[in-house]
């Protein structure tokens, strides 16, 4: 995080070669141009049509589909995200706001939130305040992180995707130096919780403090990381990024968490709560750019907290014996008690222990102007199942992206990708920014 020149000083400097020049040839400027603007307002409006052909024979599909059987499903979505800033001296009040329609089949739904909303203030270049809600950004990784210890967790199959925050205090405290460690900067958090802020964040009751201290030490970023014990148990967290050439990068997170705690059920359907004092997280990725703007990402997730094979396994089995009573009588207890158990866990994205994530782009190829595909390669390495998605994106309408993508999962009977909900999905998606 490199620390940006001041407006003025850019401005005098520019006015100092214009005046130089000026014997030579007669130049206007204007320093409005150099100005932030009191208000802005952008965001995009997205139109997304999908069609899921499920797996009949998956766990997750009985679990979600036993009273309602279908083979596919077909959903049109409308999304607004308008988000905007309003400026006064050394105030800013942020705004992004996600309003949602999802048509599905038999079925509507709608969500209105806003994602951000926050004042911000700025007395001096070095140090910022931010109280509201925020959405922040810690960790290197693309697909995944293991130190966003105040952040929601990042969807592989949509990482850029903008996330949702949380209601907090915050600042950042900036100071830049000369020679070897050239930035250092600070960002305190407080993170309150109860039934009626953040209550999504974990146990009620608690002022959560958490901190990430960042230096840029030898063309380095690294981030150290903290959150107290509270809502969530305590953990502590490490990354780093660093560009080896003007075309390749390699990034790298470490965390801790204290007190982890997992519920795992044998085929016969007996619970067990398996806790461990700590657990530990990482992640190693890379991102090369070739000679003929290819980018290629490569990226290698441990889940210390996540589920082992067996474990896996072992549930999925459950399901099936759930599944075969309600079918001999009607009787969906067990399965009804299997879909709470998934909720806490398994049915979540990436609920195992190791992945790996590839995603290669290539920007026109065969000189095709605003064309680019790309495919996305995400799999379970225990169990060797996983999710293929080609996709192809395009840009040369002014203020439009269209983008198609395909899903496709495979993997043999009691895996991750094998057993979920559906078993490939088509998308298409327009998006109109203004």
């Amino acid at each position: 995080m490199k620390h940006a020149m001041p407006l003025r000083t850019v401005a005098a400097g520019v006015a100092l070669l214009l005046a130089t020049a000026a014997s030579a040839q007669e130049f206007t400027f204007d320093a409005s141009e150099f100005e932030k603007k009191p208000f802005e307002f952008s965001g995009y409006i997205e139109l997304k049509q999908q069609h899921m052909r499920l797996n009949q024979d998956s766990a997750l599909y009985k679990l979600g589909y036993y009273n309602q059987p279908r083979d596919s499903i077909d959903q049109t979505t409308l999304t607004l995200k308008p988000e905007g800033k309003l400026r006064s001296g050394a105030l800013t009040l942020n705004a992004r706001a996600h309003l949602e329609g999802d048509w599905a089949t038999q079925q509507f739904d709608r969500e209105l939130r806003f994602d951000e909303f926050y004042g911000s203030y700025k007395p001096d270049p070095g140090l910022t305040l931010d109280a509201g809600k925020i959405a922040l950004k810690w960790g290197k990784g693309y697909a995944w992180t293991t130190v966003g210890f105040v952040e929601r967790q990042k969807d592989p199959n949509d990482p850029d995707l903008a996330r949702q925050g949380f209601t907090m205090l915050t600042a950042d405290f900036i100071r830049n130096f000369d020679g070897a460690l050239r930035t250092v900067a600070f960002t305190p958090v407080l993170l309150p919780v109860s039934a009626d802020v953040n209550h999504d964040f974990g146990g009620t009751g608690h002022l959560n403090a958490a901190a990430k201290l960042y230096l840029l030490y030898n063309d380095t970023d690294i981030d150290i990381m903290f959150l107290s014990n509270g809502s969530r148990s305590r953990r502590i967290g490490v990354d780093f990024s660093r560009n080896l050439g003007s075309n390749l990068e390699v990034h790298g997170e470490w965390a801790r968490i204290d007190d982890t705690q997992r519920q795992v059920v044998n085929a016969a359907g007996a619970v067990t709560t398996l806790r461990q004092n700590a657990s530990s997280s990482y992640l190693l990725g890379t991102r090369y750019l070739t000679e003929n703007d290819a980018t290629w990402i490569l990226e290698y997730y441990r889940n210390g907290a996540g589920y082992d094979e067996n474990e896996l396994q072992s549930f999925y089995s459950y399901v099936d014996t759930a599944y075969a009573q309600f079918a001999g009588s009607g009787n969906s207890t067990l399965l009804q008690r299997a879909a709470s158990l998934s909720r806490s866990g398994v049915s979540r994205p990436n609920p195992g222990r190791d992945y790996l994530y590839l995603r290669v782009s290539q920007k026109e190829p065969f000189d095709i102007l605003y064309f680019t595909p790309a495919i996305t390669l995400i799999a379970n390495a225990n169990d060797r199942s996983y999710s293929v998605a080609p996709e192809v994106l395009y840009t040369g309408f002014n203020n439009v992206e269209l983008r198609a993508r395909a899903f496709f999962l495979g993997g043999g009977k009691y895996t991750e990708f094998g057993e979920r909900v559906n078993s490939r999905r088509l998308e298409f998606q327009a998006r109109l920014y203004f």
